[in-house]
């Protein structure tokens, strides 16, 4: 199997060693405050660049992808992208020493890659063989990592320092980023761009109105954005067991 053999690589194999050891010591994340934004000017200022980055490129560029590409095609991209960054997934599952994730991934990712032609389709859906997803940042939330203050990154948006970490490492976390050819190596980013180009396309209506028609789109996308990862999380009763609610914006009109 292409993921068996790719997770042999000696740098993966010391960084899983390395790991194992943090998440026997670990123990549960911190509950987060509903509210954690100290840079939240700097943070406005990157939010209202994204928009404008938005506006004048990646929305018109969705826009075209999504009238140039029929839905069938799209959806193929995005099925391909999605199962190129399954062995990433794996390796998360396995830091998490979730088992059963892995070996739902991992035949979900031998199905998909072979009967699916690379991936383009997905008949593992057809047989309920969804996708456990998860990421390197639920992985530092699993050894207990807390989740950090909120950040607003460029080209990318609302994050938080522990899910900015994680982003970092998720590249290096799946095998396919060192273990494929030089040439097709370079293949995943593209296809994500694309898929994400896809999303844009398809969601476009919830995107705008969050960035465009909203009195303060910056709250607006940090409430949603802090709302739906702890809820991912399992922390969705974080700021009710706090009794307070730590999303109003105190600088909205």
């Amino acid at each position: 199997m292409l993921v068996l053999k790719t997770i042999q690589n000696s740098r993966l194999r010391s960084f899983l060693a390395v790991t194992t050891l943090v998440l026997i010591a670990a123990c549960t994340a911190p509950t987060p405050k509903p509210l954690n934004d100290p840079h939240e000017a700097s943070n406005r200022r990157t939010h209202e660049a994204n928009r404008k980055v938005d506006r004048a490129l990646v929305r018109p560029a969705a826009g075209a992808y999504g009238n140039v590409l029929p839905a069938p095609v799209r959806q193929g991209v995005g099925n391909f992208a999605s199962n190129l960054n399954l062995p990433g997934v794996i390796v998360n599952n396995l830091l998490q020493l979730n088992i059963d994730g892995a070996v739902k991934n991992s035949w979900r990712f031998v199905i998909n890659t072979t009967i699916g032609v690379g991936g383009i389709f997905d008949p593992s859906s057809s047989i309920e063989l969804y996708e456990d997803s998860s990421d390197f940042g639920e992985t530092l939330h699993v050894w207990g990592v807390g989740e950090g203050e909120y950040v607003e990154l460029p080209f990318i948006g609302p994050s938080t320092q522990r899910d900015t970490v994680g982003m970092v490492v998720d590249v290096f976390t799946n095998p396919l980023t060192f273990g494929a050819p030089t040439p097709e190596r370079y293949m995943g980013p593209v296809v994500k761009g694309l898929s994400k180009l896809g999303d844009r396309y398809t969601y476009s209506s919830t995107v705008d109105a969050i960035l465009y028609d909203s009195a303060d789109s910056y709250a607006q996308a940090r409430l949603l954005y802090l709302q739906s990862r702890r809820f991912q999380l399992g922390q969705e009763q974080a700021t009710e067991d706090q009794g307070e609610d730590g999303y109003d914006d105190y600088y909205a009109d």
